[in-house]
């Protein structure tokens, strides 16, 4: 199998893709058509670049506010006041939302498993035992709230779109022409996801987790926030290793992950596939690839 090295996530009725330095979103518009335009990516550093672990945790960030663009920036095509907005008001609302949702997220994510595992002392004596439970809490939490916001038909819609965003993707790894009856075909499933990327972050807590030695509730906290970035940057390189190789250790790490985007991911319908393959070609030429890896061989 070919490596590509693109990246996507799906939008609100669109997939944007990143290809390196190169960007760009697609949007199926009201009116039928599709809208496609280019995203300002900033480089990576030739020293994070070659970074393990630095470089996970500048693509996580970078990542984090390029996407957060993407999703206001597809809204507004279906929101007329937000048309109206002045660059500086949309940048002003991504970094509230983004602040909103990280004081969110640590406290869903973080302290709530945090609290509830510490109710078990009582009962359990051992550390190791806690900080798994803790682990196993925070997982539950994840998955429930996956499944009950993908009960919503506007987040329906946005995993069909993430699943038109992986069979593209598969469809060109594949050395399969890109084109809606290739990648209908194409497996809704990918190694490099996001939502794979999160989970191998659970996973990774776990572990480092159990070397924080204290019972303050606001130290252990802390240190847990301090933690995330390496955390981050640790399950960056498992999931970059784990899209370029093949193998029995590779695949069981990533199962769960895979597992999980049965939740996170839905089958396209063809106009989305088409909205996938327009934001691909946007950023890739997957006919020069193709030739160059037969070249290859």
């Amino acid at each position: 199998m070919a490596y590509s090295g693109i990246g996507g996530q799906a939008i609100m009725e669109g997939v944007e893709m990143i290809n390196g330095t190169r960007g760009a979103l697609a949007v199926r518009l009201s009116d039928g058509s599709i809208h496609t335009e280019d995203i300002d990516i900033s480089p990576e550093p030739d020293w994070v670049k070659k970074t393990p672990v630095i470089r996970g945790i500048y693509s996580f960030f970078n990542s984090l506010i390029t996407g957060m663009g993407s999703l206001f920036r597809s809204a507004s095509f279906f929101d007329e006041e937000d048309k109206k907005k002045s660059q500086a008001g949309q940048k002003a609302e991504i970094g509230i939302t983004l602040i909103f949702s990280f004081a969110v997220a640590i406290a869903v994510f973080l302290y709530l498993p945090m609290f509830l595992s510490g109710l078990a002392r009582s009962y359990i004596s051992r550390k190791w035992v806690i900080i798994l439970l803790e682990g196993i809490i925070r997982i539950v939490i994840f998955l429930l709230y996956i499944w009950l916001i993908g009960k919503t038909s506007d987040i329906k819609r946005t995993f069909m779109y993430h699943g038109a965003e992986h069979k593209c993707i598969n469809c060109i790894e594949h050395d399969l022409l890109l084109n809606v009856e290739n990648v209908r075909k194409s497996s809704r499933f990918h190694k490099r996801c996001g939502t794979s990327f999160i989970f191998i972050v659970f996973l990774i807590s776990v572990v480092l987790f159990m070397f924080i030695r204290t019972d303050n509730t606001f130290l252990k906290l802390l240190f847990r926030l301090l933690l995330m970035p390496l955390i981050a940057g640790i399950s960056y390189e498992f999931l970059r290793a784990a899209g370029r190789s093949e193998g029995r250790l590779v695949d069981a790490l990533a199962a769960p992950g895979l597992w999980i985007q049965r939740l996170t991911t839905r089958e396209p319908d063809d106009s989305m596939i088409e909205v996938g393959i327009a934001s691909v070609r946007a950023v890739f030429d997957p006919e020069k690839f193709i030739r160059d890896h037969e070249l290859q061989q």
